[in-house]
């Protein structure tokens, strides 16, 4: 086979590759451009690439990659808390992982509206528990969520903002009439 073959495979990973690559410069710049807090498309687009790519398991590299490259630029949380936040981020792209059925359009919102809500518990605890901002007590803890539940709203508008605009954009390309391709 040469170079200039092409096969459905490798036009298949050429497509999933370029809307990795699409994914992940969304996720650098919304992160980088000045917007509101845990206003992002990091868990949407993970959310999307693990439903919409044809090698699904490239769904983990969409959140990574956007994170990594973004927190090159903004600096990175200290070491235990890089680690829980960039471990959340990788709970959409779990979808991937699931049967096609349970990748139905109607499970998006419960989904990101649960990983919203997860993200929101995971972190708040690891701050009260690692930072050491809060006394470690139920009060502290308790206190520690308080603080954070101005961001919470933020959190969940977000995610279901780029995953309506991820999810909406897909299904208009999708039923978007084919322009025939003519050979030169």
């Amino acid at each position: 086979m040469t170079p200039t073959d092409r096969t459905p495979s490798s036009a298949s990973l050429r497509s999933d590759l370029t809307l990795v690559a699409l994914l992940v410069g969304l996720g650098v710049v919304a992160r980088l451009m000045p917007h509101e807090w845990n206003f992002t498309p990091i868990a949407a687009s993970a959310l999307f690439a693990g439903t919409v790519l044809s090698r699904r398991l490239l769904a983990f590299a969409v959140p990574v990659a956007a994170l990594l490259i973004s927190d090159a630029f903004i600096g990175f949380d200290s070491t235990a808390m890089t680690f829980i936040v960039y471990g959340l981020f990788l709970l959409p792209a779990c979808v991937a992982l699931l049967p096609a059925r349970a990748r139905a359009p109607f499970m998006f919102v419960p989904a990101i509206i649960g990983y919203s809500l997860v993200f929101f518990l995971v972190t708040n605890f690891a701050v009260w528990a690692l930072d050491g901002m809060y006394p470690h007590t139920f009060a502290g803890l308790a206190t520690c969520y308080a603080a954070g539940l101005p961001f919470l709203p933020q959190t969940v508008i977000g995610d279901l903002f780029w995953a309506a605009a991820l999810f909406g954009g897909y299904a208009l390309v999708q039923r978007a009439p084919r322009v025939a391709r003519h050979p030169a």
